[in-house]
């Protein structure tokens, strides 16, 4: 899995504001352009220069983002990259969290503050691409609730919460700026350890086998909604 300055990056406006390691190029989409997961599809599908895009999403109430990745692996190892993902985004959570309550994660990629669902993340590649091959790319998204207001009393939606109501206090660029720098170092992790050093760290956060994760947004995504189930 390429990271560092191995990234090919494409050049887009930066977001006023947002502080990435070098690595990384963002794409802010406004409000109407769809989800950042999809966007980052596209984008990946279309353009050999797109790793390195980390693309963020703008739909009310959520923090959303997706980074396209360029897989150097056969599939069935790349897929691990997801762990490493999924990994640096609890710990960015966790990062800014109030202290003393768990983040946590379960095989469907679902994240976990307290023991409330907050979100999850979800990988996605070429789906023409079998086990044994390197895939064209990968890429990484996840989503977290940020606000449950639009869902009116939070006793009709009790097994969910949101950043807002644990109180945290960085804002979402905050969150999404050490979200790339811990899969960046997760990265470089792979880079010098191999793969399986995916599995390792991700023991720390599941509460699974590593090996039984799916992250194809099953247990946390609402298609209807377009964003994760309150």
């Amino acid at each position: 899995m390429r990271a560092g300055n191995a990234f090919s990056i494409m050049s887009f406006v930066d977001s006023p504001g947002l502080m990435l390691p070098p690595s990384f190029r963002p794409l802010r989409l406004p409000a109407a352009a769809g989800t950042a997961h999809d966007r980052a599809c596209a984008l990946a599908a279309g353009d050999d220069g797109a790793a390195g895009t980390l693309v963020l999403g703008a739909r009310p109430g959520t923090v959303a983002v997706a980074v396209v990745l360029a897989p150097e692996e056969p599939l069935a190892a790349a897929r691990r990259v997801g762990l490493v993902g999924l990994v640096a985004l609890a710990e960015a959570v966790g990062s800014h969290a109030p202290p003393d309550k768990p983040v946590t994660l379960d095989a469907a990629g679902t994240l976990f503050f307290d023991r409330a669902r907050l979100g999850g993340g979800r990988l996605a590649w070429s789906r023409d691409c079998p086990d044994d091959a390197v895939p064209d790319w990968l890429v990484f998204s996840w989503m977290l609730i940020a606000s449950k207001r639009e869902a009116g009393d939070p006793g009709h939606t009790p097994d969910s919460t949101s950043l807002e109501e644990e109180g945290f206090e960085a804002g979402p660029d905050a969150l999404v700026e050490s979200f790339a720098r811990h899969l960046l170092r997760g990265l470089s992790l792979w880079a010098e350890d191999g793969p399986d050093a995916a599995l390792a760290r991700a023991r720390d956060h599941l509460d699974a086998d590593p090996a039984t994760l799916r992250l194809d947004g099953s247990g946390w995504f609402d298609p209807a909604r377009g964003g994760p189930r309150l």
